[in-house]
């Protein structure tokens, strides 16, 4: 399988966009809820830029509620978390989707960089603005990892007693994901080959070279499932969007100088420090990250539920209404942000 690929997707065929699979709707609207586009600060004076979702019933003068909900890996906010949002949204609480540094609306240079303890950091920020909106209650927050998300979600919550219950879905942990591959297919020597990679062409970009991009999804269907799983999502129109300060060619994918950072990310070490918080692992039964999931769900102590869906695999989660358990989070959050 060609070296890893992050967060991507969608159907085609002989060069024709095929029908989205059966209830996919990621660009889902609801008339119960109001949308505003939000900025705050994180801790690094950089903007971070997201999208603030109220049940049109709020009362206003009560402390609620409130979830963040981050999108996947190399994705925006309206590619995933937009939907869950505004899905949790009807059922009452206050939600906001959030562009991680370097990628959507978000500050940060050069576009599409990885560096993973800035994208925890935006979490903690999401956290600050959330906790001081005079219809929140600080002591009610909680979080919803999509993809590689989840990974920065928990990362999150080991260091941010704030968030008082975590929920990952289709998660990917990026830190193993880029040391050891899908079904740890990358060997030691692979690795080292990609770093020697990555410090060559530091010197090419320090001395003005431009850009070099990795992995992410590819621009047209390679015949490999996990590539071709991403491509019908992100390069088609049930998922895709160009980002400002983004071209549709490079959408998704992380610079490769910058990539490597991730193999220093180890998200689920002292995961057990999480509790007694709760998490909630949601997982495809066919996901091919399925493996992330259980891995953290061996680690951690409890309460923590892992949740498998039949028939949903990796991206599924992502948009197609039917198969994601929305009513199940719902019900977590509303148990454990009492």
């Amino acid at each position: 399988m060609k070296r890893l690929l992050m967060a991507a997707g969608l159907l085609i065929a002989s060069g024709m966009a095929s029908a989205a699979p059966e209830g996919a709707d990621n660009f889902y609207q609801s008339d119960k809820v109001t949308m505003e586009k939000v900025s705050f600060a994180n801790q690094y004076g950089m903007q971070v830029a997201g999208n603030l979702f109220r049940p049109k019933e709020l009362n206003t003068q009560a402390k609620n509620a409130a979830i963040i909900v981050g999108h996947p890996m190399g994705a925006v906010k309206e590619q995933s978390a937009n939907l869950y949002a505004t899905k949790m949204a009807e059922r009452g609480f206050v939600t906001l989707s959030l562009d991680l540094s370097f990628w959507g609306q978000s500050a940060g240079q050069p576009r599409n960089a990885v560096l993973p303890d800035l994208y925890v950091e935006d979490f903690s920020a999401a956290v600050d603005f959330l906790g001081t909106r005079s219809f929140v209650n600080p002591e009610r927050i909680g979080v919803i990892g999509i993809c590689g998300s989840g990974s920065f979600a928990i990362a999150a919550a080991k260091i941010d007693p704030r968030l008082k219950a975590i929920a990952t879905v289709s998660m990917y942990d990026m830190g193993a994901a880029n040391r050891n591959g899908l079904r740890h297919a990358i060997g030691a020597e692979q690795r080292q080959q990609i770093l020697r990679d990555a410090a060559r062409q530091r010197y090419a970009e320090f001395q003005g070279a431009p850009l070099k991009y990795t992995s992410g999804t590819p621009l047209q269907r390679t015949g490999q499932p996990v590539a071709d799983e991403f491509y019908d999502f992100y390069r088609t129109p049930r998922g895709e969007v160009t980002p400002p300060g983004a071209s549709s060619q490079t959408t998704t994918m992380p610079t490769l100088t910058s990539n490597v950072k991730f193999m220093n990310f180890y998200p689920f070490n002292d995961i057990e420090t999480i509790s007694p918080r709760p998490l909630l692992l949601i997982t495809g039964a066919e996901a091919h990250s399925r493996e992330f999931s259980e891995d953290a769900y061996q680690r951690a102590a409890q309460p923590k539920e892992l949740l498998v869906i039949p028939g949903a695999g990796h991206v599924d989660l992502y948009d197609r209404v039917p198969l994601i358990p929305f009513d199940r989070l719902g019900q977590f959050f509303l148990t454990h942000l009492q």
